[in-house]
């Protein structure tokens, strides 16, 4: 894998970011993941404070990639194949803004490739409903307590991660071994 300089970073929320860090962890070109908060007014949030719905704060993945290896396109398909993009602040049984689809662009050209990737899905009617996903431009990002950190790969046999995660992984190894990190 080319580990240069040149690595970007996608801020990604999908509903539960355990959800979303155990797919990307599995995607060849990312490098690192990380669980977070972002989009809210409270400084450095807890994972409580988010919980509550009170501090605007979305659970996000900060995706660490290379885009010679996965373009952002690329990190683009798989976050919308792997999450419901047209449900407005929902992912399954997580309700709430927590929850809600967004992507927090870094710079234009980030916006852009958003904005053309949600366009031509809409427009093959990739999935039954429109897509809700936000476009925000990216701001603070607070890490998730360690504890929230891996949390699928360090607790596969939870109840959540068994009934919710391992399902989700699987359809997305199934679909996209193309993009799996050998």
């Amino acid at each position: 894998m080319n580990t240069t300089t040149n690595l970007e970073i996608a801020t990604l929320g999908g509903g539960c970011f355990w959800c979303t860090q155990a797919v990307f962890a599995a995607v060849r070109g990312v490098l690192r993941t990380t669980c977070g908060y972002a989009g809210g007014t409270t400084e450095n949030p807890t994972y409580e404070q988010v919980c509550s719905g009170a501090t605007g704060h979305a659970e996000v993945v900060q995706v660490e990639f290379d885009p010679a290896v996965l373009p952002y396109c690329d990190v683009l398909q798989v976050f919308f194949q792997t999450h419901d993009p047209t449900t407005l602040n929902r992912q399954g049984n997580d309700v709430g803004t927590q929850y809600r689809s967004v992507i927090f662009c870094h710079g234009d050209a980030q916006a852009r490739v958003a904005r053309e990737t949600i366009a031509t899905l809409d427009a093959a009617g990739a999935f039954p409903a429109r897509i809700v996903t936000q476009l925000v431009p990216a701001g603070a990002f607070y890490p998730a307590e360690a504890y929230h950190q891996d949390y699928f790969a360090t607790h596969p046999h939870q109840a959540y991660c068994a009934a919710v995660i391992r399902p989700k992984l699987d359809k997305f190894q199934a679909k996209f071994r193309d993009y799996l990190a050998s």
